[in-house]
């Protein structure tokens, strides 16, 4: 028996509403298998995580010290900042995560959860700026071409306000990312800037640079579902 405990990160405050999303809050759905033992193996692992079909999932190989292995539909990633900030939510007495990139710090603020990352955890993300938050919205999905593809533009540059979709184009089924940490992360080191970014149909996360060369990245997790398997 597999229990998996579904999140959405990257919650909104309110909105329209979208595809996908009715009450209009946006949010990335994450499977969490907080008994990583009970689904022993890379293969079985990487089988579920296409099963589920999530953006990511995400094993606790070790609740106490925080460590996790995390997989999307097709690989398995050192760093990614919405399945940090989902576990963070479940884990509450833990203020350091162990992916396989390295320590990442926790902090909570309120009802924002906010992880520490290195810029090259998240190599290999495209950022690409248009000229208005209309073309932007425009973008077929996935835009043509290859490789991960960050498109974004200033939805008011003095505020730091940023509108983001995020293409992962690597042949998986995930066509566009709903809410992506690592992407804001790479995006504020590029920047060097704190930013507000909406992303998707209504996501936010929020970002910081920090002293020691680090990005903080932040944003609301709730349970949307239990699962048995």
């Amino acid at each position: 028996m597999i229990r998996i405990d579904v999140l959405s990160v990257f919650r909104g405050e309110g909105g329209e509403g979208g595809e996908g999303d009715e009450h209009g809050k946006g949010g990335n759905l994450l499977g969490v298998v907080l008994d990583g033992a009970s689904v022993p193996g890379s293969e079985r692992r990487q089988e579920l995580a296409a099963e589920l079909g999530f953006s990511e999932t995400v094993f606790v190989d070790d609740a106490e010290r925080g460590v996790v292995d995390i997989r999307t539909p097709s690989v398995r990633l050192p760093f990614a900042g919405h399945p940090l900030i989902g576990v963070a939510s479940l884990l509450p007495g833990v203020d350091v995560l162990r992916p396989p990139a390295g320590e990442v710090p926790v902090r909570r603020d309120g009802d924002l959860i906010r992880i520490a990352g290195r810029p090259e955890w998240a190599s290999g993300r495209r950022m690409e700026r248009y000229a208005s938050v209309a073309e932007v919205d425009a973008l077929p999905a996935p835009p043509p071409g290859e490789g991960w593809l960050y498109a974004w533009a200033w939805e008011d540059e003095a505020a730091g306000r940023v509108r983001a979709r995020a293409f992962p184009r690597r042949g998986d089924a995930i066509v566009e990312d709903e809410a992506t940490g690592a992407a804001a992360l790479v995006l504020t080191a590029e920047l060097g800037r704190a930013l507000d970014i909406r992303q998707g149909v209504g996501s936010r996360i929020v970002t910081r640079p920090l002293p020691d060369g680090t990005i903080e990245v932040g944003g609301r997790a709730e349970m949307v579902e239990r699962r048995v398997v």
